[in-house]
Order: C-alpha cells, then structure tokens, then sequence
C-alpha cells in the first residue's frame, strides 16, 4: 500500500469516526433522528462518505486512470467538504442542504451543492476509465469493477436530481416542500451507493475461493444482473413516488444478497479443498 493510500485511508476513516462520534451525541443529546436538523446527517453523512473514501481509494487501484491519486484526492477533499459544512449546521441548529435563510446559510448551501457537482464529475471520469479495461485484470474482477463504477456513478445521479429538485422548490419559495421532494429518491440513491464496493469485493473473495475463473464469472455476473435488477426496480418505485423499503433496508438487503453469495462460494471452496490462490491481476 502506497503512502498516498494510506492518506486517502486515514481520511476515510477519520470521517467514518466523526460519523460515530455524532451518533453518541445523539444517544446523549436525544431530538429526532429524522427531519432536516437532527444529528443523524452528520452521523450517516460522516460514515457513507467514510466508507466512500476507503472504497474508492481500494477500488480504483484497479483502474488505469493517469494521476489516479490526484482524483481520489479530489474526491477525499470534496467528500471531507460536505461531512465538515453539514455538520457545522448541525451544530448550529439550522438546516444544511436548501437552507436560503441568511447569507452563511446560503454559501454553505451553494458550497454543498458545488461539491456535489465534483463528486459527480469524478465518479464520470473513473467509470470512463473503468470501462476503457485493463488487460492484466481476471474477466470476473473487470465485470465487478465496471459495474461498481457504473452503479456509484447511477447514485450520484440521482444525488443530483434529488439537489435538483430540491433547489426548484427552494427557488419558487417552497422552502419546506424541499425536504420532503428531495428524500423521495433517497432509496434510489441508497441502493446503487455501494455496488463500487460490494461487487468488487465479492470478486476478490472469489478469487481466493474457487480455482475456475469460468465459475468466478459467471457467479460475478449473476450477482451483477441481481444487483442491478433490485436497484433498479427499488428506483423505479422511488420516481414513481413508491417507497417500499428505506433507503438503509434496501442497502443492507444488496448487502445481504451478495455477501451470501460470497460466503457461500467461500464454504464451497473450502469443502471442495481447492488451494486459495492469490490472483496475479490483484495489487
């Protein structure tokens, strides 16, 4: 591990400690947990764009992307961003995202939505990369990496159109409406969040369990096809005004579906006896 990786890791993890640190003041200073002033954002916010952190700076190791520091820092930067003004206006007691209120709360306001703008661009420019391929990578892990980059890029999409429309109703002086518009797509954003990770990393505990690249793909391929379809289907319902699941069940559902799946190729490696191999393509 490079000395750059272990900065952008000690970013994540300081944001992901941040994020806890706030759910114990929660416990102690109670209020509610929902709602646009609670300290629930800075708790979720600190440990999602933590764990976003780890992920990318571990996921894109293998993706051919020239100054491929530079975007993870770029990325790190921006995430730390977003955790820092949030939770500044938790502690102030006032709204962070649409807040229009005063002259602050507007530039935090702007700053949020400027920073939700680079994460966007850089999550286009790794998944272009992703998707350019690297010959030294086993098909099964090249299918998971593409996948990942193209499900992050799909919720920061939806991150976008959920500001969007949020900002619309701010500008046409609904302010309140805001909050309640912007959170319909929460599922949505929720779900297609963590395939980045999940999907790479069940790969790479394929390759430590079943010797037959054929069988590692195509059990990539089939928890590619799920995940998408549940995602797709959970956003679908979300656009349609329908939530079925909250956005943390439908994440930790995807989980679930395709950290079963690893371990039960992990048990059917170990009960079949085949060697655990380090794959050449994994660095």
């Amino acid at each position: 591990m490079g000395r750059v990786n272990r900065l952008w890791y000690v970013f994540g993890a300081l944001l992901m400690l941040a994020g806890l640190l706030h759910l114990g003041v929660f416990v102690m200073d109670g209020g509610p947990w929902e709602g646009p002033v609670s300290w629930r954002k800075p708790f979720t916010f600190g440990v999602s764009f933590g764990l976003s952190i780890l992920t990318l700076t571990w996921v894109s190791q293998f993706v051919r992307l020239r100054a491929r520091h530079l975007w993870v820092g770029a990325f790190a930067a921006a995430s730390t961003l977003e955790v820092a003004l949030i939770t500044l206006q938790a502690w102030r007691g006032v709204p962070s995202h649409f807040n229009m209120e005063t002259a602050v709360d507007t530039a935090i306001a702007r700053a949020l939505a400027a920073g939700g703008g680079v994460l966007v661009a850089i999550a286009i420019v790794m998944t272009v990369a992703a998707f350019r391929g690297d010959p030294e990578l086993a098909p099964s892990m090249r299918l998971a990496v593409r996948a990942g980059f193209a499900t992050l890029l799909a919720a920061m999409v939806f991150g976008a159109i959920m500001i969007a429309r949020g900002v619309i109703e701010v500008v046409t002086g609904n302010q309140q409406l805001a909050y309640t518009v912007a959170t319909t797509l929460k599922p949505a954003y929720a779900v297609f969040m963590h395939g980045v990770l999940l999907l790479p990393a069940l790969a790479w505990l394929l390759a430590r369990a079943l010797p037959s690249e054929d069988l590692r793909l195509r059990l990539a391929r089939l928890a590619t096809w799920t995940y998408i379809a549940f995602a797709t289907a959970v956003s679908a319902l979300a656009l349609a005004g329908v939530t079925l699941v909250s956005p943390s069940t439908a994440s930790m559902l995807c989980a679930g579906a395709i950290s079963g799946l690893g371990i039960a190729a992990l048990a059917l490696g170990r009960s079949k006896r085949w060697p655990s191999r380090r794959s050449p393509t994994l660095r």
